[in-house]
């Protein structure tokens, strides 16, 4: 049963024991980073994801920017970003020196869809169209078999942002899997559907690709004496390779994960399947309890190709006949005890890229962004949190 009195914050994580012991594990061995918990997670993610590697790094941004830098994005090159993402995705474009050709999405669900796709590309000016990053976002994938045609009509590379999306599938696929895209991201901060308290990981079928992530994610180093070009500083006299040495043979970055959040990371995957039937209740819950409510507060309308993975719980509000702004209704709600958010802002209309690529008319990601409020959903809640986040709500409408 629902405890009435307590907070309901839009998302947060569900550790148990069995998490804290992995942890303490990691803390009394030998190795805090750069250890076997790190190869053990990436094992672990690759068979869920259906993907041959997984290379996990310090955050979901890490995991983008080192997908940008692994394409070579550069300037000049323009690729095509959803506006309704997170600012990571399109910082990333920018952080390898390339510019973002920002895309609308559908009203009804956030996504961008391959008209999207077209649509943006016919707006690239001068700029080399190079790639796509496509978000599947709330947990719904993109039509990844559409969007994907078009992409590769036009010889764009994809990179799937699936930082909502670890254990959705679609036609048969794992998100994450890379059936028809270059390399797959995600994240595990807190509010994701496992945590690594801070962590991300690129995902692809590419052996080469995989190995120069694992070289951008640890400083551009490789320690592997077949790959060193320098032979006399390599190898002593007696022709075995100097087990100091070692060789830089790109830029790289320290964004490595330890073996302490990989432990933390490994637990939490042991418990995908039951997080997400928790989720999936919760929201089959949500469903119910807000038919009555409609049209003034509806669901997200669902995609037919995709099985998501819930993250989080959606709902658009038709507030001008409510009477009441967004602000006022996530106000009252919080002095009820019940926490939203707002996912998202569309990211064109950041001052940062408002001053870059002036205002763009994007109407489908206005009209998602107007209406949308996001809802307690956390492994955790029961349904009873549900109904009552739903009778507060209901309490609101006139």
């Amino acid at each position: 049963m629902s405890d009435q009195s307590r907070f309901l914050p839009y998302g947060r994580q569900s550790i148990d024991e069995d998490d804290v012991a992995a942890v303490a594990a990691v803390l009394r061995g030998d190795y805090l980073t750069t250890g076997p918990a790190v190869q053990q997670f990436e094992a672990a993610l690759a068979e869920r994801t259906q993907a041959p590697h997984a290379v996990v790094c310090a955050n979901g941004t890490a995991a983008l920017h080192m997908a940008a830098l692994a394409l070579d994005i550069g300037p000049g090159d323009g690729v095509v970003v959803p506006t309704l993402t997170f600012l990571a995705t399109a910082n990333a474009i920018r952080l390898a020196g390339g510019e973002v050709v920002f895309a609308d999405v559908d009203p009804a669900t956030g996504l961008m869809n391959a008209g999207h796709l077209e649509d943006a590309l016919k707006r690239m000016g001068t700029l080399r169209p190079r790639a796509v990053f496509p978000v599947h976002l709330n947990g719904q994938c993109v039509d990844m078999e559409a969007l994907s045609a078009v992409a590769r009509r036009h010889d764009l590379a994809i990179v799937e942002d699936c930082c909502h999306a670890l254990g959705s599938t679609q036609n048969g696929h794992a998100a994450g899997a890379c059936a028809l895209s270059d390399m797959a991201v995600f994240s595990f901060h807190p509010v994701k559907t496992i945590a690594m308290g801070e962590g991300g990981a690129v995902t692809c079928r590419d052996p080469a690709l995989a190995k120069r992530l694992v070289g951008l994610r640890g400083h551009g180093m490789t320690r592997e004496p077949a790959e060193f070009l320098d032979k006399a500083q390599a190898f002593d006299a007696d022709g075995q390779p100097n087990p100091w040495y070692y060789e830089m043979h790109q830029v790289g970055l320290n964004y490595r994960a330890s073996d302490i959040a990989c432990a933390l990371g490994l637990s939490q995957l042991s418990k995908l399947d039951r997080f997400l039937a928790a989720r999936n209740r919760l929201v089959a819950a949500y469903d119910a309890a807000l038919a009555p409510l409609a049209p003034l507060v509806r669901p997200l309308a669902r995609t037919p190709w995709s099985t998501p993975a819930w993250h989080i719980y959606v709902v658009h509000m038709d507030f001008a006949t409510i009477g009441k702004s967004r602000k006022a209704v996530a106000q009252a709600l919080r002095e009820r005890g019940i926490g939203t958010q707002v996912h998202y802002l569309p990211v064109s209309r950041q001052p940062y890229y408002r001053s870059r690529y002036g205002d763009l008319p994007l109407p489908g990601a206005d009209a998602y962004y107007d209406a949308c409020l996001t809802l307690p959903l956390f492994v955790g809640m029961d349904e009873d949190d549900v109904a009552r986040v739903v009778a507060e709500l209901k309490a609101l409408l006139p």
